[in-house]
């Protein structure tokens, strides 16, 4: 990240109430309040000058113990004529909607249907059509609570992982790889032993 976008950071976190610019690993972000995310997404585009859609995506944003009870949405946009960023961030609760950007840059419009339909948030705006799944499919592929059915009725091709092959070394919390279902889905595919004892002398 330039000098000039981490100034772009720093000035929407001035100009938006409770705002801050954080920095972390070379990347400065603006976090925003959820009910200032209309405001600062318009802020970066009318006097910020970033009328250039990037991105806007979304990622598991719960406390340990707390997985997919809350989610972080991202947007990072441009400006045209110097193709400096700013990257905005935001969380969501379970009971939080998503004030759309779409009217300021047509482009979120496709990125907030997908967030919808992998991650389960809410829109303010409702409900948008379907954009990747049938309208068939149940649950939110991209969740980290999402269980993978597949791995309840047949074996996994990666299931060498750890709190899987039974070789893990000894800890007070055991691991489940992502998309295991927890035991109220009932009995899990165990590998047969196929061990024989040799009786050769």
């Amino acid at each position: 990240m330039s000098a000039a976008s981490e100034a772009l950071a720093a000035a929407l976190a001035t100009r938006i109430p409770d705002a801050q610019a954080k920095t972390a690993f070379g990347q400065t972000t603006a976090h925003v309040p959820l009910p200032a995310w209309p405001e600062a997404a318009r802020y970066a585009h009318d006097e910020l000058g970033c009328t250039q859609f990037d991105w806007l995506g979304v990622e598991d944003a719960g406390r340990p113990g707390a997985v997919g009870q809350r989610h972080a949405v991202l947007l990072h946009v441009l400006d045209p004529d110097t193709r400096n960023g700013v990257l905005l961030r935001t969380e969501l609760g379970p009971d939080d909607a998503l004030p759309s950007v779409a009217a300021l840059w047509a482009g979120a419009g496709w990125h907030e249907r997908e967030a919808v339909e992998m991650f389960g948030i809410t829109l303010a705006d409702g409900e948008p059509a379907h954009l990747l799944l049938p309208d068939s499919f149940s649950g939110h592929p991209l969740r980290k609570d999402f269980v993978l059915a597949s791995r309840v009725v047949r074996p996994w091709p990666g299931r060498l992982e750890p709190g899987e092959d039974g070789t893990s070394a000894p800890s007070r919390r055991r691991a489940a790889p992502p998309g295991v279902p927890d035991p109220s889905w009932g009995p899990r595919y165990e590998a047969a032993d196929d061990r024989t004892e040799d009786t050769r002398g």
